[in-house]
Parts: structure tokens; C-alpha cells; sequence
């Protein structure tokens, strides 16, 4: 299998450098491609991104911001792998754990899985933030009589062709609510495992705020409603 590992990336001069560096350099079981779409950024992103040279990196740009959520849908568009996974290039996330996200999959014992994050003590988590994310994820269980422990994580392996059947059209960070109430609604459960963690404060740049988890209730709700 090939896996295409998609970057969204907005404003992120300081660590998008780093961010595609470290994807590079974790020893993968299968062929990957990296698949960056710089969501109309204002700063230095553009210039960065012109001077890499590797051909496992393949660059879009958006003219203008569009949000996450139409960004990783561009990725997945011109995604060639036969999986896919989302990783952010804010280095909150550590790209040596997507070979743990992939190990279920080539076992055969998981179609669809999601690196849980476990919050434990860090000096950059907000009470209400991990509030924010338990809430959004008992909403979903509830509403889906299922049980996962990480609605809200960057990490979500599935395959290519399942994700555009998904047909997500949310533009910001409501893609995660709604990736996941489609998985769901669809008797989809995600193969969890464990991945670190390492939140960054406001002031460097974490841009989910609480309207973020508004928009992500309401989601759920509409799609557990919705007509088929």
C-alpha cells in the first residue's frame, strides 16, 4: 500500500520548515507521498515551501484562506495513496507515531484508525480545552451509541477512496466533527491507539477556539438527523 500523508498548512512560517522534515525522516513500512496545501497564507509559508526539494513532497496552494477543512479536502483530492492520514505542521502532533496508526491496518484487524491523545499533564493544556474535546466526544457517543476517547485528534488514518465517499464539506475545523459522524452513522467504528502529545499555547499560535466546539456540536446533531 502507498499512504498519502496530507499537510494542511496556514501561517506556519516557523515550523512548517520542521514539521515536513521530521514527516520525511520516520522509517515508514510503505511507500508514502506528502501532500502539502499551503490554505492562502500571509506570511513567509509560500517562500518555505518553494524550497523544498524532495519528490515524496508534492505542494498546492490555496489563493486565499479557505480554512482546514477545504484544505485537507484539496490534499485528499490529489492524494495518489492508497490511505490517507491528516497530520498538522504546528508540530503539536509527532510524525513518528503514524507507522502505530498504520500497524492495524496492515495486520487486517482495522479499516479506519485514530491516534488517541491522553492529555495528561503538560504545561500548554487548557482545563477547558480538554473539557471542550470530552464534551464534543460523550456528544458523539451518545448520539451514535458508540465509544471513542478522541473525536477532536489530528490523526485519522482511513483509506483514500473512503474518505471522498465521506464527501465532508465542512471549511474549518468542524471537518473533524463531521469526518467522524460520517464514519459513525455508517456502523464505521475507528481502531484507536495511543499517540503523544504536545499542545502549544495560544500565544504560539493554536488557532481552535470555542466557536470551533459550537460549530462542532452542531454537526454532529445535523448529521445524526440528516435523511440518508
Amino acid at each position: 500500500m502507498k499512504l498519502s500523508i496530507l499537510v494542511p498548512v496556514y501561517n506556519e512560517q516557523e515550523r512548517v520548515a520542521e514539521a515536513v522534515k521530521r514527516v520525511l525522516g520516520v522509517d515508514y513500512p510503505c511507500p508514502v507521498e506528502v501532500v502539502v496545501v499551503n490554505d492562502g497564507s500571509r506570511d513567509g509559508t509560500a517562500n518555505i515551501l518553494g524550497r523544498i526539494d524532495d519528490p515524496r513532497v508534492r505542494i498546492h496552494h490555496h489563493r486565499r484562506n479557505l480554512g482546514k477543512g477545504a484544505a485537507i479536502r484539496t490534499g485528499a483530492a490529489n492524494a495518489t495513496g492508497d490511505y490517507l492520514v491528516i497530520f498538522d505542521a504546528d508540530l503539536e502532533y509527532d510524525p513518528e507515531d503514524i507507522p502505530t496508526l498504520l500497524e492495524p491496518v496492515l495486520a487486517d484487524r482495522a479499516e479506519v484508525v485514530y491516534g488517541n491523545r491522553t492529555f495528561g499533564s503538560h504545561s500548554s493544556y487548557s482545563f477547558w480545552y480538554v473539557m471542550g474535546n470530552k464534551t464534543i466526544t460523550l456528544a458523539a457517543n451518545v448520539m451514535y451509541n458508540s465509544y471513542i476517547s478522541d473525536l477532536e485528534t489530528c490523526f485519522k488514518l482511513m483509506p483514500t477512496a473512503l474518505f471522498r465517499r465521506l464527501r465532508v464539506r465542512s471549511h474549518g475545523f468542524g471537518i473533524e466533527a463531521e469526518i467522524t459522524a460520517k464514519l459513525l452513522r455508517q456502523g464505521i467504528r475507528p481502531y484507536e491507539v495511543p499517540i503523544s502529545y504536545s499542545a502549544r499555547t495560544r500565544d504560539q499560535g493554536k488557532k481552535i477556539t470555542w466557536r470551533d466546539g459550537v460549530e462542532a456540536l452542531w454537526i454532529l446533531g445535523r448529521e445524526r438527523i440528516r435523511r440518508h
